[in-house]
Parts: structure tokens; C-alpha cells; sequence
């Protein structure tokens, strides 16, 4: 059983959006079928290419990393700008592939490091398996090897084991107050007020990290619902030779916990672990300096010379 954690530092902010870009923020879109995927660039240095979404992920990475790192912030499917429900082609995971090669190429960015947070993490891994010489090094931020019902069900497991009656509490409450009301601005409710489970503080508002992002449901159920549920990511592993940073939270209780990853490490030619003590499920926002210096020290000795 676990120790009882300790209290927060204080209550987290969140800088809301700025009105207009500085100078040095290029942006613009890929299409791709009925999609515009809109990217953001930032920053100087080793290219980045940040799987997801063009507006949530420039508020989560610092703006110190931006200062080693050209960040390149790019929506997939699920996350975009689309046609009307009716119109939505069928997508899952092969086609966000194609697509996130699609903007590589247009971007006209020869190798860049590939990053991904919860889900996009598992994208990140299978983009590398596909196109291994467009991609020098793979991040995975806040994730468990599957979304399986077996590791969803470890993760049930170390929330329950966990000793921490506040936290528990104010996720129950959380629950009481604001039941599931679906569809896409139901997602967002539903991982705000999952807090108590996401976040090391457990009173932080992630409102304003998801003003403006745009959701489609059903992309989102299929890619995480099904592909993500059956994943085998130890498939085509022999062959990545790519190094991989792996980054999890101590408190992140919405993914499997860090033991999780034990019976497959090995499958991995070379995978580091990065356990953060004071984070939950995104450690890049809730432990800037310590994430970057991991990071960026990462990158150096994993450096082709």
C-alpha cells in the first residue's frame, strides 16, 4: 500500500491564451481529406514535432524548452478542425500515421524528435515503428503500454491502493456535482473534473489548458476505445532502433502505474524511465524545470555525433 501523499505546493495557474502570436510563432495547415490539420512552430533548435493539437500542447511544454527546441505543435484527427458530423470519414490510427507524415513532409522536416502525451504517446511510438529515418529520438509522456481493460484495471487498482482520503473525497464529490454529460464538451468536463486522478494538485482547474480545442468524438472512441484497448505495442519493437524517453507521473491514477512498463522494458533496445515524483499525468506542466532538464539532458547523450 502506498504512503499517504504528501499536500500540495499550491494551486497550479494556467496563463490564459494570448490574443496575438509573437513574432516568432509560424502557423498554418495541412489538409488531409475533409481535415485541417493546423500546426504551431516555436522556437530554435533540434526539430520537435508534438503530436495532438496546435492549441492545447503549447500550453503544457515551457517556454524555456522552446529556447533548445523548434516545437512543432500538430493537431491529428481527432483534435481538428472538421466537416460536419455526417461528413467525418472513417479514420483510426493508420490514417493519423499517414497524416502526421503527411505535415513531416511538408514542414520539410528531414528527422525530428516525435512527442507524445497520454494517447498520443502510443502514436508517437507506432509514427517512429513506420517512418524510422524521419524520427531521431521518441518521447512518450503519461502513458501505460495499452489502454487494455487489464492495465486500466491496474490503474483502478493504484488509485484505490493509494492512502489519500482528501484526494479521494474530492474526486467522489467532483463526480456527485458533475455527472458525465458526453459528447465532446462532456470529454472536457470529464477531465476537469477527473482532477482528484489527473493532476499532483488535486483542487487544479484544467479549464482554460482546453479553451478553444476542438474534439471528434467519434475518431477519438475509435483510435482510444478499440485500437488503443488492442494495441500490442511490443509489435515491430525488435526493429525500432531509436532511443525512447519515457516520462510518468507518481500520481497519475488515469494510466497505468510505472510497474506496468516492467515485462516489456526489455523488448525496447534503448528506453529510459523517468518517474516524477510531484506530477500526475503530465509532467512537462507540472514540473517544468525538472522535465526539461531531464529532457534536454536526455537528448544530449542520446546525440548522434
Amino acid at each position: 500500500m502506498r504512503q499517504k501523499s504528501p499536500a500540495p505546493t499550491g494551486r497550479q495557474t494556467v496563463a490564459q491564451p494570448s490574443s496575438s502570436a509573437p513574432p516568432s510563432v509560424e502557423s498554418g495547415a495541412v489538409t488531409a481529406d475533409q481535415f485541417r490539420l493546423r500546426y504551431r512552430i516555436e522556437g530554435t533548435g533540434m526539430p520537435a514535432l508534438v503530436i495532438g493539437s496546435s492549441i492545447y500542447y503549447p500550453r503544457i511544454f515551457s517556454q524555456e524548452l522552446r529556447r533548445h527546441l523548434r516545437m512543432v505543435f500538430l493537431d491529428q484527427r481527432a483534435f481538428a478542425q472538421a466537416p460536419a458530423e455526417s461528413d467525418i470519414p472513417v479514420s483510426g490510427l493508420s490514417e493519423i500515421l499517414h497524416d502526421i507524415e503527411r505535415a513531416r513532409q511538408q514542414l520539410r522536416l528531414s528527422s525530428a524528435v516525435v512527442i507524445g502525451h497520454s494517447g498520443h504517446a502510443l502514436m508517437a511510438l507506432e509514427y517512429a515503428k513506420r517512418y524510422p529515418k524521419h524520427v531521431s529520438h521518441v518521447v512518450m509522456i503519461g502513458i501505460g503500454p495499452s489502454l487494455s481493460a487489464e492495465h486500466m484495471a491496474v490503474a483502478d487498482q493504484y488509485w484505490q491502493d493509494s492512502v489519500d482520503p482528501e484526494r479521494k473525497a474530492l474526486q467522489a464529490e467532483n463526480l456527485r456535482r458533475w455527472p458525465d454529460e458526453g459528447g465532446d464538451q462532456g470529454f472536457i468536463q470529464s477531465y476537469v473534473h477527473n482532477g482528484p486522478k489527473i493532476w499532483f494538485d488535486p483542487h487544479f482547474d484544467a479549464t482554460p489548458l482546453w479553451e478553444g480545442v476542438e474534439l471528434n468524438m467519434a475518431i477519438y472512441n475509435r483510435v482510444w476505445g478499440i485500437e488503443f484497448r488492442d494495441i500490442d505495442i511490443t509489435q515491430g519493437l525488435d526493429k525500432l532502433e531509436r532511443p525512447v524517453f519515457l516520462a510518468l507521473g507518481r500520481y497519475d491514477y488515469i494510466s497505468p502505474p510505472p510497474a506496468s512498463w516492467d515485462p516489456i522494458r526489455s523488448r525496447f533496445s534503448d528506453l529510459t524511465v523517468r518517474v516524477f515524483e510531484r506530477s500526475g499525468h503530465t509532467p512537462p506542466f507540472e514540473q517544468p524545470e525538472l522535465f526539461d532538464r531531464e529532457l534536454l539532458e536526455w537528448l544530449e547523450s542520446r546525440r548522434v555525433r
